[in-house]
């Protein structure tokens, strides 16, 4: 089985890293450019039921892998 994990900036908070991103692009010519949302995307390969792997990555992702007050991860497994 296969996990990925993508955790962004909520839409609330400044993220600095993107509005440089965001400029950055717009400074190379790239125009229409509205938003920029610098994030981490993880994959992680493990064994056993699905259900039990989704319980426990949805903990581990709330409480080590984002910041639950400026962060929302999407989890999928395959």
């Amino acid at each position: 089985m296969k996990a990925k994990i993508i955790v962004t900036p909520k839409k609330a908070v400044v993220d600095p890293q993107g509005k440089t991103v965001q400029t950055a692009l717009e400074q190379m010519g790239h125009r229409g450019i509205k938003a920029v949302h610098v994030g981490k995307y993880l994959e992680i390969e493990l064994d056993g039921d699905k259900e039990s792997a989704r319980k426990s990555l949805d903990e581990a992702c709330h409480k080590f892998l984002s910041n639950p007050v400026i962060e929302d991860y999407k989890l999928e497994i395959e």
